[in-house]
């Protein structure tokens, strides 16, 4: 199979290794299901260093078009055979004069990884919105929730879980505080915002609120995951994100269809949650 960067394609190499991955799963080069080759075989192909190929890996995974198996290697989702549809959402919002975002979910490691191309093309000059204004709501893993915890219920050890967690959380969360409002601090953007919350519910869901027009929203799955905690592995219930199917809703214009009716009130209950229970979070 023929995979191989355009010299002449200003974007950095990561995006074009990605967008390869993106087409060639699309128009069914990888089948769904089929096992991608290795990080190495990849960079190989490419001529692009391992870390080029595994940032360009972790924008496919995060549009939902590969899933990882510890021990067997990198696959195809089966309902892959279509696009994810959010990236293309995010990247069309930016340009627009100014740019809402409102995030609901486990961690922001999605929305970090769906920011990184817009925000490149800011930094290019090929994208020039004048305001971007981000909310993010997190779980508060500081206090007891029901999600992650231990399979044996023992209450130290799913504190160790939320702590691991938490420090995931903050991680992916100051990446896309330090990246958003380094662009008014260049000088690219007149006005650049990232505020962040947590709550006590459990991470049962997410939602994309974009520019109050359009709704991504998808339930977690519960599944037993092993995680490692120090030199431990630790059996625990927990959502995960990567198995979670979005669903599209837009505001069409008429106050009485179901997507119009759905992006309203998703906005209603995001605001609600934000203006009255969440409290301030530290990236």
């Amino acid at each position: 199979m023929e995979l191989e960067l355009d010299p002449d394609d200003p974007r950095p190499p990561y995006q074009q290794v990605a967008a390869a991955l993106r087409a060639a799963i699309l128009g069914r080069k990888f089948q769904p299901g089929e096992r991608l080759p290795s990080q190495n075989e990849l960079a190989g192909m490419f001529g692009v260093a391992r870390m080029t190929v595994q940032q360009a890996l972790r924008i496919v995974r995060d549009e939902g078009l590969t899933v990882s198996r510890q021990g067997s290697g990198i696959f195809v989702r089966e309902r892959a055979a279509r696009p994810a549809g959010l990236r293309p959402h995010i990247e069309r919002i930016f340009e627009a004069e100014s740019v809402t975002i409102d995030f609901v979910g486990y961690t922001s490691e999605t929305l970090a990884g769906l920011l990184t191309e817009p925000l490149d093309k800011i930094r290019s000059g090929r994208l020039t919105p004048r305001e971007i204004r981000i909310r993010i709501l997190l779980p508060d893993m500081t206090r007891p929730i029901a999600l992650p915890v231990a399979v044996s219920g023992d209450e130290t050890a799913s504190a160790q879980a939320r702590e691991r967690m938490a420090g995931i959380g903050a991680r992916h969360l100051a990446t896309i505080h330090d990246s958003v409002e380094e662009l008014q601090d260049l000088g690219l953007v007149h006005s650049a915002i990232v505020e962040s919350r947590v709550h006590g519910s459990a991470p049962l869901f997410k939602a994309y609120i974009l520019s109050g027009t359009d709704v991504f929203f998808g339930f977690y799955p519960v599944r037993e995951h092993e995680v490692r905690i120090g030199d431990d592995r630790l059996a625990t219930y927990d959502s995960l994100g990567r198995d979670s199917e979005l669903f599209h809703y837009t505001d069409d214009g008429d106050p009485e269809s179901p997507g119009s009716q759905f992006v309203a009130q998703a906005q209603l209950w995001f605001d609600s949650i934000w203006d009255t229970i969440a409290t301030k979070a530290n990236p």
